[in-house]
C-alpha cells in the first residue's frame, strides 16, 4: 500500500489518473496535456504501473493505459476498515 501513497503524493500522477478515468489513453495523449518531456511523463507512468494505479495494454502500435479499479477498491476498503470513509466510526450506543 506504501507505494500507492507514494504515487498518488505526486500531483502530476493525480492528474493523470483523473485524465483516465475518463478514458483509456496513449503516453502521447497523456503527455499533450502537459508541458514535461515524453520521458518524465513516461517516469510518471511507470510509477503509476509500479504501483499498480494503472495497467498497459498493446493494442497494435500503441501502448494504451487504463486505470486499475482493483486497487482503488482495495484502497478505498483499507479506509473504509481504518475508519477513515464510511460510517464505520460512528460511536456505539
Amino acid at each position: 500500500m506504501g507505494d500507492v501513497f507514494k504515487a498518488l503524493a505526486d500531483p502530476t500522477r493525480r492528474r493523470i489518473l483523473e485524465l483516465l478515468a475518463q478514458g483509456d489513453l496513449t503516453a502521447g495523449e497523456i503527455a499533450a496535456h502537459f508541458e514535461m518531456t515524453k520521458p518524465s511523463v513516461s517516469h510518471h507512468l511507470n510509477i503509476l504501473k509500479s504501483a499498480e494505479l494503472i495497467t498497459d495494454e498493446r493494442r497494435g502500435q500503441n501502448i494504451v493505459y487504463s486505470v486499475n479499479l482493483t486497487v482503488f477498491q482495495e484502497l478505498m476498503k483499507w479506509f473504509y476498515d481504518c475508519g477513515l470513509v464510511g460510517g464505520h466510526n460512528d460511536e456505539k450506543e
